[in-house]
């Protein structure tokens, strides 16, 4: 019914985060006077920037079927469940469950990739120092 407002709460504080660190990484590379980073890796930013793209993305997706099936209208109180105090109990509960675990398997999902970009971006590292090509 309303899961995806979770996942639309998550990729909004993100978002919000993924331009202060933006913002704090670009004026310490002004400090610095350095416009490229020596060590190679990955800014946060970058990878926070994942995450919103990964969140926003599903938000899409699920407002797109949510509206297909009738649930999200474009008229007050938008949500087909808001209209009833029983259907609100569900979708509250629908959101507490199922969003929260959509939230947070697409959490998991980006850990798992940031981790596993460091591990390729180090094995470059440590090959280009030795010579070798990867």
């Amino acid at each position: 019914m309303a899961c995806f407002l979770v996942s639309a709460a998550e990729a909004v504080i993100v978002t919000a985060v993924e331009k202060g660190v933006e913002k704090k990484e670009m004026m310490e590379a002004e400090a610095s006077g350095s416009t490229q980073v020596k060590e190679l890796h990955i800014p946060l930013s970058r990878k926070l920037k994942w995450l919103s793209n990964m969140l926003w993305g599903g938000v899409v997706l699920l407002l797109f079927e949510h509206i297909w099936h009738g649930e999200v209208v474009p008229f007050f109180p938008f949500l087909t469940a808001m209209s009833d105090p029983a259907d609100t109990a569900a979708m509250l509960g629908e959101m507490a469950t199922v969003g929260v675990c959509m939230a947070l398997l697409i959490t998991i999902v980006w850990v798992i990739m940031c981790k596993a970009a460091d591990v390729i971006v180090s094995r470059k590292t440590a090959a280009d120092a030795q010579g070798q090509e990867v």
